[in-house]
């Protein structure tokens, strides 16, 4: 039986994780900021989003919870990818035209592919790109993230998103960031998953449901 310190502890390591990208993706849009830039909307757009996000996991530090509203995954997927893009990865954006909106949690869903998103770029080769994708099948919208890293033995698949399941100490990470992805998933009614193959990278794959 979990205690109650035990739960709390868990809480804290998941707040102080999560915390850590939206930090991140402020303190770069601030040092990218110029009085005379024309991209100034999308950043002040993109630190908007970032500060709604540390408020959001403030309040609320169950990874699990989802407060719905109507959610364009394109646009979704592309401020993932921008944001990613302005700390210096490699990033790009594919979008299936005519997607369905989604009724999902934009912030948990945000949540969990800048999980997605980072342990990508922990894995993928030095200035290899990573790509966020959105595409619709069979009455589920995908949201996946690929990699060209080294990939995941097989029988390996199922344990990395168990919580603290690291499968190389040598590189950064908590061994949070998957679980949180999957909880987030399936606390839309989806799954989360992955296909890889040792040396040619992976593609984790969050499907939800069309309302």
């Amino acid at each position: 039986m979990t205690r109650p310190d035990d739960l709390e502890a868990h809480r804290l390591a998941v707040l102080v994780h999560e915390v850590r990208s939206p930090v991140a993706a402020l303190s770069t849009i601030a040092g990218a900021v110029r009085a005379d830039d024309a991209g100034l909307p999308t950043l002040v757009e993109l630190a908007t989003a970032a500060c709604r996000t540390i408020e959001r996991l403030v309040r609320d530090a169950a990874a699990a919870s989802v407060e719905l509203e109507d959610v364009d995954p394109g646009a979704l997927v592309r401020e993932v990818a921008a944001t990613a893009g302005l700390r210096g990865a490699r990033m790009r954006a594919t979008v299936q035209a005519g997607l369905p909106q989604l009724r999902a949690d934009p912030l948990r869903l945000r949540q969990a592919l800048d999980n997605l998103v980072s342990n990508a770029l922990v894995h993928a080769p030095r200035g290899d790109e990573v790509v966020v994708a959105a595409a619709l099948d069979d009455g589920h919208v995908l949201l996946s993230v690929s990699d060209r890293g080294d990939g995941i033995p097989p029988r390996e698949q199922s344990r990395i998103f168990e919580r603290g399941v690291r499968l190389d100490d040598t590189r950064p990470g908590s061994g949070l960031g998957l679980a949180i992805a999957k909880a987030i998933a399936e606390a839309h009614g989806g799954t989360l998953s992955v296909e890889s193959e040792p040396g040619r990278g992976s593609t984790f794959t969050i499907a939800l449901p069309v309302s």
